[in-house]
C-alpha cells in the first residue's frame, strides 16, 4: 500500500503562522498535522505501508528541513519516502500527477490540511473508496450521490438541492491508482480545467463513466486545519481523543512552580510554568516559558515566552516573546491582536 500526500500549498488562510512554516507542519496536539494524518491513515488501513510520496511546492519554502521531517515520518512507518515537486499551483489533479512515478498499485491519496478519526475496513469489491463525513449543511461542501447499492455515481459540488449529506473530505483509496493516473493524463492532455486548474474529480468522473465501482468510507470525525479558529478547535478535539486513548501527553521534563495543569493538555519537553494555570485544551511546544498567566483552548509552539497574559482561543508561533503588560511592540505582517 502507498500513501500519496499532496501538500504544495502554503496555507494563506493560516497566516502569519504559515509565512515561515508550511501549514501541514503546524503542530496540533504536539505533532505536525501531516504526521498525525499519515499515521492515522496507516492505522486505519491495517496493512504495511511500502511508500509515502509527498508532493511539495517551492524548494525555497519546502526546504531540506521539511524533506528531512517527512522522510523521518515515512521511515517510522517502515516505508520509503518519495519527494516530488509541483512546479505550478495548477490544482489537485496536477499535484497528484506530479508524483506520476509512484502512481501504481493500491494507494490512498490524502490532502494534508485535515485530521480524522475513523475505524472501518476497505470494501474489497470497490475499485475505489471516497472517504466522507455526514454533515448538517451539505450545500457548503462537495458531496457524493449514491445509487440503490450505495455506490457513488456522481460528485456534486455545493448542491443547492439535497443530493446527500455525505461530504467529500479529501481522502481517497484506489485499488489501482494507475487507473486514476491514466484518466488524469487524459485530463492534462485534453487541457480540461475547472477554475483554471486540473482537478482530481475530472479523473474520477472518467473512471465512473467506465463502470469503476466507487464506495464510501465514512469517518467519525473530520477536523479542519484551514484557519486559526478551526485549528484551535481541532487541537481541543484531538487532545480529548488522545487523552481518552490513554496517551501520555505531558512531558516528564516539565517544571512547575506554583502552577496547575488542567487536562487535557499537551506539554512538550523542557517547558517551565511559573505562577500559571494551563488548560484545558492547550498545546505547548518544547522549550517554552509561561509566567504569571492563564492559558486555555490555545496553541503555543516552541521556544516561546509568555508573561502576564490571559489567553483563550489563542495561537502563538515559534520564538515569540509576549508580555501582556507590553509598552513597546514589534509585530510583523499578518499578525492579529484582539
Amino acid at each position: 500500500m502507498k500513501i500519496i500526500v499532496p501538500m504544495a500549498g502554503r496555507g494563506s488562510r493560516l497566516r502569519p503562522h504559515t509565512l515561515t512554516v508550511p501549514k501541514p507542519l503546524i503542530p496540533v496536539a504536539g505533532q505536525p498535522i501531516v504526521h498525525r494524518l499519515v499515521k492515522d491513515i496507516a492505522k486505519i488501513l491495517k496493512q504495511p505501508i511500502e511508500e509515502v510520496a509527498f508532493v511539495l511546492g517551492d524548494p525555497a519554502f519546502f526546504g531540506d528541513d521539511v524533506v528531512d521531517s517527512l522522510t523521518a515520518l515515512a521511515t517510522d512507518l517502515g516505508a520509503k519516502a518519495s519527494i516530488y515537486r509541483q512546479d505550478q499551483p495548477l490544482g489537485t489533479g496536477h499535484a497528484i500527477m506530479s508524483a506520476k512515478a509512484s502512481l501504481s498499485g493500491p494507494a490512498v491519496i490524502a490532502y494534508a490540511d485535515t485530521l480524522i478519526r475513523a475505524d472501518f475496513n476497505l470494501d474489497p469489491e470497490a475499485d475505489a473508496v471516497i472517504w466522507t463525513k455526514q454533515v448538517d449543511n451539505p450545500q457548503a461542501f462537495g458531496v457524493v450521490k449514491l445509487n440503490a447499492n450505495n455506490e457513488i455515481i456522481e460528485l456534486v459540488e455545493k448542491p443547492q438541492e439535497f443530493v446527500s449529506d455525505q461530504a467529500v473530505i479529501g481522502i481517497y483509496y484506489f485499488k489501482d491508482v494507475g487507473v486514476l493516473k491514466s484518466k488524469l493524463q487524459e485530463v492534462l492532455d485534453e487541457n480540461i480545467m475547472n477554475g483554471g486548474e486540473y482537478q482530481i474529480n475530472d479523473g474520477i468522473k472518467r473512471m465512473m463513466a467506465e463502470g469503476k465501482v466507487f464506495k464510501t468510507g465514512t469517518v467519525d470525525e473530520w477536523m479542519d486545519c484551514g484557519n486559526k479558529p478551526v485549528t484551535v478547535q481541532t487541537n481541543s478535539k484531538m487532545l480529548n481523543f488522545l487523552k481518552n486513548d490513554g496517551e501520555h501527553l505531558i512531558s516528564d521534563s516539565v517544571t512547575l512552580h506554583n502552577s496547575k495543569i488542567i487536562e487535557p493538555c499537551f506539554i512538550g519537553e523542557n517547558v517551565v510554568l511559573n505562577n500559571t494555570t494551563v488548560g484545558p485544551n492547550v498545546s505547548i511546544g518544547n522549550n517554552c516559558v509561561i509566567e504569571n498567566s492563564t492559558v486555555k483552548n490555545s496553541l503555543i509552539q516552541t521556544y516561546t515566552t509568555v508573561k502576564n497574559a490571559n489567553l483563550e482561543d489563542a495561537m502563538i508561533g515559534n520564538h515569540v516573546s509576549y508580555d501582556g503588560n507590553f509598552k513597546t511592540i514589534s509585530i510583523g505582517d499578518y499578525s492579529v491582536l484582539e
